[in-house]
């Protein structure tokens, strides 16, 4: 067994009489994007300073790469974007990845080496020497993710890292995370934009008042997966327990059931499962749903942005 990338068990951290994040139990394996789903106010952004030992946990325990949070060694493999930067603006792109590069201790052939190959994978690389302060946006965003980088970190948080980007700035940064990936770096992603979720990440949690609530595999979505609501009189318990079988997530609300499906070829056994236990059958209805949807549905319409 791998040691995972990261690995919470109640995390807990008050402000006060204020709990901000009630009870964080998660684990991230190497090597995956797993993205961070929640309303504002969830606790997302409090849940990464806890990680990242920038805050401290008033209770519950937490790992990253094997060693409790806030370890300085282990915090040498880890790379870090925040979504509100304030970059030493009076630098170039050239001599803000030098600083960040010796903060890491880097000897100077690798650290110049790192340097120029980031500038460049980040579409930089011209802009080398032009100074922070006239940037945009978008480019500090690009700049920001190539100084989180810069270590070749073994685990890296990217919090909102395409925002302010435009369609080819989103790109370039899905496809440097396809990377990451593909070269084993666990990315741990916090995104407004669902629909970079939904083509970046293995996996994803959704978080709503300091706590998960669900964690889902985004394959379930690449298969077709489908929520499949069903009205009928007669489902007892014995029925919905059958039911398990063919799927998971089942809530049952009066005489409204539904489901999480592994594909429609199941359809058919289901509704012949119902009619042979005496199941009076009024509305079977399979849906496909997106990641907005099935956001919505667990958190509610207080989880839209």
């Amino acid at each position: 067994m791998t040691t995972p990338a990261i690995r919470t068990d109640a995390l807990r951290k008050e402000f006060g009489d204020k709990a901000a994040v009630k009870g964080l139990t998660l684990q991230v394996e190497q090597g995956e994007v797993f993205g961070f789903l929640g309303p504002n106010g969830a606790g997302k952004t409090t849940s990464i300073k806890m990680l990242l030992g920038l805050v401290t946990p008033t209770s519950g325990a937490g790992f990253l790469l094997g060693a409790p949070i806030g370890d300085r060694a282990s915090l040498a493999h880890v790379g870090f974007l925040p979504e509100h930067f304030r970059f030493q603006e009076w630098l170039t792109a050239h001599e803000f990845l030098e600083l960040h590069g010796e903060l890491f201790g880097m000897s100077a052939s690798d650290l110049n080496h790192r340097r120029d190959e980031l500038l460049e994978r980040v579409g930089l690389a011209e802009f080398r020497h032009k100074q922070l302060r006239t940037f945009s946006k978008g480019m500090l965003q690009r700049i920001g993710l190539a100084q989180a980088l810069m270590n070749r970190p073994a685990l890296v948080f990217l919090d909102e890292p395409t925002s302010g980007l435009d369609p080819v700035g989103r790109r370039l940064v899905r496809d440097i995370i396809h990377e990451l990936r593909e070269e084993g770096t666990s990315v741990f992603l916090n995104s407004h934009l669902l629909s970079e979720i939904e083509v970046t990440c293995n996996r994803v949690a959704f978080i709503k008042h300091g706590e998960v609530i669900r964690v889902m595999e985004m394959s379930a979505l690449n298969q077709n997966i489908s929520m499949l609501t069903i009205r009928a009189s007669g489902l007892t318990p014995e029925v919905v327990s059958g039911l398990r079988r063919w799927g998971d997530d089942l809530r049952l609300d009066s005489d409204h059931l539904t489901m999480t499906i592994r594909g429609e070829t199941d359809l058919p056994e289901i509704n012949r499962f119902l009619i042979a236990n005496n199941v009076q059958v009024y509305a079977f209805t399979p849906n496909r749903l997106s990641l907005e949807e099935i956001f919505i549905e667990t958190l509610g319409q207080d989880g839209v942005q």
